[in-house]
């Protein structure tokens, strides 16, 4: 189903929405890096173990954390989800939220 990504060597992808899947895939695709998933679909109660909003894209499946470890790391995968349409991203030091949540503001790198 997806070139880059699959259910046995990355379970944090199932529960996760479809669309965001491909999106994901096709910016791996641009990025030509691997992107680890570290967090997708969360429960409720994960979700506040984790000290995440209330209203949260990951309890619906239409977010996703992905690791980084260095400057370059970020920007290719920042360039990727960009070019692929994602219009919701943040960035930490650690990680990249992408998600495709509608409800929240559009275009937005916090």
């Amino acid at each position: 189903m997806y070139k880059h990504f699959n259910e046995t060597q990355d379970p944090k992808m199932i529960g996760v929405n479809t669309e965001l899947m491909q999106m994901l895939d096709d910016a791996r695709e641009i990025a030509e890096i691997p992107f680890i998933i570290t967090s997708g679909l969360r429960t409720p109660e994960h979700n506040a173990e984790i000290g995440g909003v209330s209203n949260s894209a990951h309890l619906e499946g239409l977010a996703v954390d992905l690791a980084t470890s260095s400057y370059h790391t970020t920007y290719r995968i920042v360039l990727g989800l960009l070019l692929t349409g994602f219009k919701r991203i943040e960035i930490t030091k650690d990680h990249i939220h992408a998600d495709i949540d509608k409800t929240k503001a559009q275009e937005v790198i916090f």
